[in-house]
């Protein structure tokens, strides 16, 4: 079983008191800029054992008759058919995706916002087809010299051109399907029109990472600065937290950088700037619910490594620029990490000298290392899953759990009448033909049994693996890693 390092429940019960104080510090309304992912968030969850990748969105849950979410697409990225790269969506496909996310879990979703629109046909279409589908939409529009002039930002010309985002809850948390979408500035655009009515409210800023009470160079953070290296994010000690307080915080650079400007829209709005510091934004307890520094060292550890392979890989397929991989190597030198601390690394590289193919290793929970190789019917990733099934059922490693006589015509089937010129199963094949063996076999069933057992495993592979297979390890909810090598020298992969 996998080592805990998070207090979930902890976390859910306190960040959601933090925010209620935070409300009540701004008169009973708050804006509040939620950057990262609401749920899914797998990154938060390989890093801090224990956290639930739904684990913010349940705590929103815990508001829920305080909370309107408002979502953020920005009009360039809709006419740029901007894709999130970890589901393969259009950005405003993820907009509804989300919406229906929210409401399926009992949230309000008060309206969309589309920000930087000037016209966009794109946008327009897309504007109307929120329409269509009864939800509330308003444009923001772009702002010449945006952060910087604050004279016209804060003014009729500026924020006051932007339509008024009508809310009516305590909370409102303002997300978006990806960086960049303008989220803080439909907040501080908020903030202006709110004034102008007369009314109190106020914003904060929810960023998981860095965690500003962890030190600089905490995995932890560390593992931040390795997940964001191709947008060239970095820690740094928050300077205006430790001039105003005599205290080292953690924050990122940007947010730094742009601390005085906004202090200075937020003397042009309310008078006054509520906060010290980028640090005194935030909302975030997620370093107060760490209960063992070791697994999440540990963790962290894990995660730059992997974060290292993906940008190999990267580079190979040329979506990822070779200074990443630089900046990556760095961050390795600086935590200490080397491919020594995972096994399957070396036990995977050792089985396809021995082999001559392509093979894969994978660390059980109980620290076992199990191997898989290519065969003429198998996969190395479909090998491994199999092998590693029979390691947790303690079955004989020598014993088939799927009869060649069911493997060899789903293999002809392939190629004969799909077309496939690779005729080995892949791991989602070999696990359906591993259901169907378990209705006569019980030893079958009993390795299918084994499933549940996979997750937070670690699993490495000596060549590229294909998406079919990468996704099914990722749904039983491992880990994946591999070298950045084809096992075919061709142009065009798919």
């Amino acid at each position: 079983m996998q080592k805990t390092g998070f207090d979930n429940q902890k976390y859910i019960e306190t960040q959601s008191a933090h925010i209620r104080e935070r409300i009540g510090q701004f008169g009973g309304k708050l804006y509040l800029e939620f950057g990262g992912k609401l749920f899914d968030d797998y990154h938060a969850s390989r890093v801090l054992p224990g956290f639930a990748p739904d684990s913010k969105i349940r705590m929103l849950q815990q508001l829920r008759d305080d909370v309107e979410i408002v979502v953020a697409i920005c009009a360039g990225d809709i006419e740029k058919s901007k894709v999130r790269g970890d589901l393969g969506i259009p950005y405003e496909e993820d907009v509804l995706r989300l919406i229906d996310v929210f409401r399926g879990m009992g949230l309000y979703v008060g309206s969309v916002v589309v920000t930087q629109y000037s016209g966009q046909r794109a946008a327009d279409a897309f504007l109307k087809r929120l329409d269509a589908l009864g939800v509330r939409t308003f444009r923001h529009y772009p702002i010449a010299g945006y952060p910087h002039n604050v004279e016209l930002i804060v003014s009729e010309e500026g924020y006051g051109r932007n339509d008024y985002i009508e809310t009516s809850r305590p909370l409102v948390v303002v997300t978006a399907p990806g960086p960049g979408s303008g989220k803080m500035a439909a907040c501080l655009s908020q903030l202006y029109h709110e004034n102008r009515r007369g009314r109190t409210a106020g914003y904060a800023k929810f960023e998981t990472f860095p965690v500003w009470d962890l030190p600089l160079k905490h995995p932890v953070n560390l593992a931040y600065e390795a997940a964001t290296a191709d947008l060239n994010d970095v820690n740094m000690i928050d300077p205006f937290h430790l001039e105003a307080y005599g205290v080292t915080t953690v924050n990122y650079n940007r947010d730094v950088e742009v601390f005085p400007v906004l202090r200075t829209i937020f003397e042009s709005i309310l008078g006054r700037c509520p906060y010290k510091s980028p640090t005194d934004m935030g909302v975030n307890m997620v370093g107060s619910c760490i209960v063992d520094d070791e697994v999440c060292r540990d963790a962290s550890h894990m995660e730059i490594l992997r974060r290292y392979y993906t940008a190999l890989n990267g580079r190979l397929r040329g979506t990822v620029d070779k200074d990443v991989v630089y900046k990556l190597e760095l961050l390795m030198k600086r935590a200490e990490v080397t491919a020594a601390i995972f096994p399957a690394v070396a036990a995977s590289l050792k089985k396809e000298e021995i082999t001559g193919a392509p093979a894969g290793a994978m660390v059980l929970p109980d620290g076992r290392v199990i191997t898989g190789k290519t065969s003429s019917l198998l996969g190395a990733s479909a090998a491994l899953l199999l092998n590693a099934l029979k390691a947790l059922g303690g079955i004989d490693e020598e014993l088939d759990l799927i009869s060649n006589q069911v493997l060899e015509p789903i293999c002809r089937l392939k190629t004969e009448s799909l077309g496939h010129k690779n005729p080995r199963l892949h791991s989602d094949e070999v696990l359906i033909s591993l259901c169907v063996s378990a209705l006569t076999n019980p030893i079958a069933a009993l390795a299918q049994r084994q499933l549940p057992g996979l997750k937070g495993c670690g699993a490495h592979f000596t060549v590229v693996l294909s998406d079919v297979d990468e996704k099914l390890y990722r749904r039983l909810g491992m880990h994946v890693s591999y070298e950045a090598k084809y096992e075919r020298q061709r142009l065009y992969y798919k």
